[in-house]
């Protein structure tokens, strides 16, 4: 109790010596955090264009979305040393310009290999930013005003991703690819401008930078964390075009990450001034805070990738309209974020969790049960009451996370926190990937088996058909093969539906998980849960 009331009054005392008021330090923040989220999702539905802009195969674009994971994968971990390195503010200042200056090399890229080249150099300054503003945002606000502060970061974590693809969209067919790029340069220097006048280096921050100098460099817990997790997100994200482990170099690379990774945690557990604090995760509410963010990233980014692809595949959506249906779920998060803030205090971080993941799992289950009939409202309902568990989640995770930490843990924990919501994000991407080219097949298989020549329901639908056709004009032997053709078509669709509502089912059991394991957490004290006053 103490040193929570310690930690207040030093969280305080930084905020007034700077005289800056802390919520524009927020905005400042959360506006870079929306800018590189917006980015891992904006560029999706431009590959075609890109592929055909620069002359480039359908393989070699995917790379253009592959190179920046990768890259902001490697430096996601990484983050919280070098800020200790090179100082905080520094640090989130070179990640905010390195991300923009690449940002404007992307949008005048003249071919694909400098393309991917810029991504790569984008990832780096991308992947280092969510981390930093996570620690400053915690060691700005005092313990009782933390959850306001989260909340309006929760935002931006959440609205980014479903605001990308139908921007993505629209700035595609109505300007160009390019501009899927430029459109972060005007944001990434306000954000560049406003961190160089408002964003400062606490106290205890420097006093953790100055125990860090003269320590022995891990490098070689840096090697490894850098191949792991590189290659690690390769295997991700091409597993499933190579074909999973039918592929040679899907064998050897996951044999790298797997290999570098139990090395890594093995050195880093054992390191005296380890890269990456593995150790924090021996706090109980630390770790299942970081079992909260995978499941949330797990749930988040998969769904929103599945929602407009069903909608594009099956209901003929445009793509600008199927994202249109993700964002009544964004408006229900920003509507009730700051009455999660108001209330978690009351309510308690472990009941909200409670109730958030048990809504996230009960509006997978809602759209496990929708056909081809449903119309854009129900989605759209849908989404809302995903919004709605998702709302219960971001800022009572954080006080969760942060609860009995250290205050001087506050930047190596940042980052893992983010690194396990990240990977969360691209082990679903993966999975429901997988998942849904699989299933596909078995339910094609399924229904064909079923189909018996002399049903009497399957010679009724032949029969329509061919009468149908035969009225457009079309001769009986045409009719004939085209009825057959239909057929062929309506079992594909209802594979295909059977499939991706199976990906919904599983996400449900996941968000079950998290149900469950909020009934391990520990109480925070008093003292860090105090009602946002004053």
């Amino acid at each position: 109790m103490l040193a929570t009331e310690r930690e207040n009054e030093k969280t305080e005392t930084t905020t007034k010596t700077t005289k800056v008021n802390p919520w524009f330090i927020a905005l400042t923040v959360t506006l870079a955090t929306f800018m590189e989220l917006l980015d891992t999702s904006i560029a999706n539905v431009s590959l075609p264009h890109i592929a055909g802009g620069l002359g480039a195969s359908n393989d070699e674009v995917t790379w253009v979305l592959t190179s920046y994971l990768v890259s902001n994968a490697v430096v996601l971990p990484l983050s919280a040393w070098l800020s200790t390195v090179f100082g905080r503010k520094n640090y989130y200042m070179a990640c905010v310009g390195l991300f923009t200056l690449a940002s404007l090399c992307c949008g005048l890229a003249p071919n694909m290999e400098s393309l991917i080249f810029f991504r790569v150099v984008q990832g780096i300054g991308g992947g280092g930013l969510a981390p930093v503003e996570q620690a400053i945002l915690v060691d700005t606000f005092p313990a009782a005003k933390r959850a306001a502060a989260f909340g309006l970061y929760s935002m931006a974590i959440v609205t980014a991703p479903a605001i990308g693809p139908p921007l993505g969209g629209w700035i595609t067919d109505s300007f160009s690819w390019r501009w899927v790029f430029l459109i972060n340069i005007p944001i990434g220097l306000l954000s560049l401008f406003l961190s160089y006048k408002l964003v400062k280096d606490p106290p205890q921050f420097l006093e953790e930078r100055a125990r860090a100098k003269g320590q022995k460099i891990d490098v070689l817990g840096i090697i490894l964390i850098a191949l792991g997790f590189g290659a690690l997100e390769v295997v991700l994200d091409r597993g499933q075009r190579l074909d999973w482990l039918q592929s040679d170099f899907i064998c050897w690379t996951l044999g790298v990450a797997l290999t570098a990774l139990v090395v890594a945690v093995i050195w880093e557990l054992r390191h005296k001034n380890p890269v990456v604090d593995l150790r924090l995760l021996a706090n109980r509410n630390f770790a299942l805070a970081n079992c909260f963010y995978f499941i949330f990233g797990f749930v988040l980014f998969s769904s929103t990738l599945l929602i407009p692809q069903l909608l594009e595949s099956l209901y003929n959506y445009s793509a600008t309209d199927a994202g249109l249906v993700l964002g009544p779920g964004a408006l229900v998060i920003v509507a009730l974020a700051p009455f999660v803030v108001k209330t978690v205090a009351r309510v308690g971080a472990q009941r909200y969790l409670f109730i958030g993941f048990t809504i996230l799992a009960f509006s997978m289950w809602h759209y496990s049960h929708f056909d081809l009939t449903v119309d854009y409202a129900a989605y759209a309902q849908a989404r809302a009451l995903q919004g709605l568990g998702l709302a219960c989640l971001f800022v009572p995770m954080s006080q969760v996370a942060y609860s009995y930490l250290p205050k001087d843990k506050n930047n190596k924990a940042s980052s893992l926190t983010n690194l396990f919501r990240n990977q969360g994000g691209s082990f679903g991407i993966a999975f429901v990937t997988t998942l849904l080219e699989r299933r596909t097949q078995f339910h094609r298989t399924a229904l064909t088996e079923h189909l018996d020549p002399g049903a009497i329901g399957l010679t009724e639908r032949l029969s329509d058909y061919q009468h149908q056709l035969q009225n457009f004009g079309y001769s009986l032997s045409d009719s004939t093969n085209l009825a057959v053709a239909m057929l062929d078509k309506t079992v594909n669709q209802q594979a295909s539906t059977q499939s991706f509502l199976d990906c919904f089912v599983v996400l449900g059991c996941l968000a079950i998980v998290g149900t469950v394991l909020t009934l391990l957490i520990k109480a925070p004290p008093k003292t860090a849960e105090a009602p946002a006053g004053h």
